[in-house]
């Protein structure tokens, strides 16, 4: 049912108290708030992130270099807890000003590059290493793809996440509005994936890493509660096929725990040094 009582007033101000879940650290200002340097460790690569959707796309992108041979992709991964508002420290906002997972600091070179949202992050590191990322006439339909799940990640955890899982109260109009797009967008997937084996066509890309840790979790029922029976993921037999030839890529199955806080011990890793750190994992 729809809220009958609110009438937006001319001029919006913020609630605290009506901020649900995140009204803690949710404010319309950006900027650091509190002085605090990040960590460093020895490797080039400097990973500040958390095992959601948009952090894994970033460590599996390094678990995948790291597979195929590139050593210098080694990198040190350290957990950023954005429910303690950690983000909002002067160390990351000087990575990332905009105090969004992940973040990348690059200081392979003569100057330290930083590298913010998780598109561009997949972009750097392919251009980097020059690896899953085509230069032939097959990159423009990869690049689509990839900046097709970037814009449409909001949808799924901003837009339907956020009404059907997160929000204090539960109101239909949006939950039906974002659930009708999280699953025409699953529609778009599944299409595309009973034409090709991945996303950017016959061979495995950044874009299937930017779009599997989204798709993954629902196919496997481990995101927003009752979100896979609520939406029949069951249909998107072609999406799923995909999620399970993923998911059985050692480097995938390295990424998906990294810096990851929750569940059970042996299955997080909230920092990553090396591949040592694997040992005793669940993988």
């Amino acid at each position: 049912m729809a809220d009958p009582t609110y009438t937006p007033p001319e001029v919006w101000t913020n609630d605290a108290e009506n901020g649900g879940r995140f009204a803690a650290i949710n404010r319309p200002t950006a900027g650091a708030r509190e002085e605090k340097d990040l960590p460093v460790g020895e490797h080039a690569l400097q990973l500040y992130s958390l095992a959601t959707p948009n952090g894994v796309k970033a460590t599996i992108m390094l678990e995948e270099l790291l597979e195929a041979g590139f050593s210098e992709a080694e990198y040190d991964a350290w957990t950023v807890n954005i429910s303690d508002g950690t983000q909002f420290t002067s160390g990351f906002v000087d990575v990332n000003p905009n105090s969004k997972i992940p973040a990348l600091l690059d200081c392979s070179g003569a100057q330290p590059v930083r590298v913010f949202e998780s598109g561009a992050i997949l972009m750097h590191l392919a251009e980097k290493f020059g690896a899953f990322l085509p230069t032939d006439h097959t990159r423009a339909e990869v690049l689509s793809w990839l900046f097709w799940q970037i814009g449409s990640a909001p949808f799924i955890g901003g837009g339907f996440g956020h009404f059907y899982a997160y929000a204090p109260e539960k109101y239909e109009y949006p939950i039906n509005r974002y659930a009708m797009e999280t699953k025409r967008l699953f529609d778009v997937a599944d299409q595309r994936l009973a034409q090709a084996e991945y996303l950017g066509g016959g061979e495995y890309t950044v874009a299937d890493m930017a779009a599997y840790p989204w798709m993954a979790p629902f196919v496997f029922g481990g995101i927003y509660g009752e979100a896979r029976k609520f939406l029949s993921i069951h249909e998107y037999e072609n999406v799923e096929r995909w999620v399970k030839q993923i998911s059985a890529r050692p480097a995938v199955r390295r990424g998906r725990i990294v810096n990851k806080a929750w569940g059970e011990e042996d299955e997080q890793l909230l920092e990553r040094h090396s591949a040592a750190d694997f040992e005793g994992k669940k993988l």
